[in-house]
């Protein structure tokens, strides 16, 4: 990093300890037919008042917790769940739902305004139990609690896979995927949480909504859409059913260079629109290839990787290729005699580096430096102009505000009508000032990408972070219609307050 950024005074900062946390009184005491339920144990306020984004990473590491979370309730099952609910509807409580809190947008730390009494902070670990395995229709029915690893393990023994793996697999909930709209790791055709859900059961302080599980329907605007992205606003998921697939047991994968981004671009978009759908299909530019240590920075690299649990791949692996060469394009050799059969080392490299990200951010908050990244879509027509844009955008602020710092690239998804660049930033942080250089470089990037056409967020929520720029993303009466609906399941507004279906007054 301190070449990277021309600095030589980088240093690792230790974090805080709990014991050395100051945090406020807890505003609210739990009921003592639910007292069972509830802690107000440090650790836990503190740990549940933050998610993972760079604000959050920042003021933790710095022991700053002005609004902690006031209590967290462990419900056990839905039965408890109902009465947390209940007693926060009735006290004007904030209830805060959290799966493993890796939300990168402020989407589990507690309202900023004081129109609630406290906040409470309910952790779905209790609800994370597997139902039901149906492997005739390939699906599962499994509690919103679960977590990533455990789900994919109880569906190993039968050869079935969800298949949706985002970066913070390890560390998040299929509930926390479905009420995100989470991606997954796999790069073009089934993308989002959102292909796989079945059939949902929600509970909100009006009541429960079970929706009828059916492979497709006609029927309406489906309610599983609506809460698909809702952030815990319209009520808790605390059951999902979820179309499954086949392990995949064939796998090719190779990397292709180019010295133009222009020319990458170019194959890539040629690749999402051939029909092959490759399971991995991201684009590195020059600098990202670098970081990531899949290139030297001489040039982009296009990573790929295909896979079936039907039938071989290499043919479908050999015609992506020959489409990246047809755009001047030069696959890079597997290593020879690799142990990882079939799998190109480049492609390894990206992978390994794609599963350490989120603890490099934790390094690079411990050495001062701001880090973070703003991930978005936009349509292959539109792709250059904004490119350009957000570059500029993003470098200006970056000038303004710290003097130098960097800035890569990558497609994350890439589908037949555009892909969705993910940009990632990292510059020198002045001590104390940390969190307003983030901020105007986060609202200097954010307003790119909403005046250029773009998405606030392709997978990363909305949360608090992009409320102000999805409000200009959103139509504005959809946005009353949220509201609307929201008043209908929430009457007392207490559930997570101020995301997404809250409208600016």
């Amino acid at each position: 990093m301190a070449a990277q950024l021309e600095i030589s005074d980088l240093s690792v900062a230790e974090p805080p300890r709990v014991e050395d946390l100051e945090l406020r009184e807890p505003r609210v005491a739990a009921p003592s037919s639910l007292a069972k339920l509830f802690t107000d144990e440090p650790y836990e306020r503190a740990s549940h008042s933050y998610g993972k984004s760079e604000r959050d990473l920042r003021r933790a590491f710095r022991g700053e917790f002005p609004r902690p979370i006031d209590l967290v309730a462990y419900p056990g099952n839905e039965a408890d769940l109902v009465n947390v609910l209940a007693w926060c509807s009735g006290e004007n409580v904030a209830a805060i739902p959290y799966g493993g809190g890796s939300s990168v947008v402020g989407g589990v730390e507690p309202p900023e305004d004081d129109t609630c009494r406290g906040s409470v902070s309910i952790d779905l670990a209790g609800l994370g139990r597997v139902l039901e395995i149906d492997t005739t229709s390939r699906s599962v029915l499994a509690e919103g609690g679960i977590f990533g690893p455990a789900l994919e393990k109880e569906l190993k023994p039968h050869g079935l896979t969800l298949r949706h793996f985002p970066q913070s697999f390890e560390f998040s909930t299929l509930g926390g995927w479905i009420a995100t709209r989470s991606g997954g790791h796999y790069a073009t055709l089934y993308t989002h949480i959102d292909e796989f859900v079945q059939g949902l059961r929600v509970v909100a302080p009006a009541g429960t909504i079970e929706t009828r599980r059916l492979p497709g329907s006609g029927a309406g605007p489906q309610p599983e859409r609506l809460y698909c992205g809702s952030e815990g606003a319209l009520g808790i998921i605390t059951q999902a059913w979820v179309r499954l697939q086949d392990r995949p047991t064939f796998r090719a994968s190779s990397s292709v260079r180019f010295s133009s981004y222009d020319d990458a671009v170019a194959a890539t978009r040629a690749i999402a629109q051939s029909g092959l759908n490759p399971a991995n299909c991201r684009l590195l530019d020059h600098l990202e290839a670098l970081l990531n240590g899949s290139g030297d920075g001489s040039h982009a690299v296009l990573v790929l990787g295909v896979e079936s649990a039907d039938h071989p791949v290499e043919g479908r692996l050999a015609r992506a290729v020959e489409i990246a060469r047809g755009h001047r394009g030069e696959e890079v050799d597997p290593a020879a005699g690799s142990a990882d059969a079939g799998r190109d080392k480049t492609a390894g490299s990206w992978r390994d580096a794609f599963l350490r990200l989120p603890h490099r951010h934790d390094a690079l908050i411990s050495l001062g430096l701001i880090s973070g990244s703003f991930e978005t879509a936009v349509t292959w027509d539109q792709f250059d102009t904004f490119h350009a844009g957000v570059l500029a955008g993003i470098k200006n602020a970056m000038k303004n505000v710290c003097g130098t710092g960097i800035v890569s690239c990558r497609f994350t998804y890439v589908y037949p009508d555009g892909p969705a660049p993910y940009y990632t930033i990292i510059a020198p942080g002045k001590a104390g000032s940390e969190l307003k250089q983030w901020d105007a470089v986060k609202a200097a990037a954010s307003d790119a990408i909403i005046d250029l056409g773009g998405t606030i967020t392709h997978h990363h929520a909305v949360g608090r972070d992009h409320m102000p720029w999805y409000e200009r993303e959103r139509p504005d009466l959809f946005g009353r219609m949220l509201q609307e609906a929201k008043s209908v399941v929430d009457p007392a507004g207490i559930l997570n307050p101020g995301i997404v279906a809250s409208i600016d007054d």
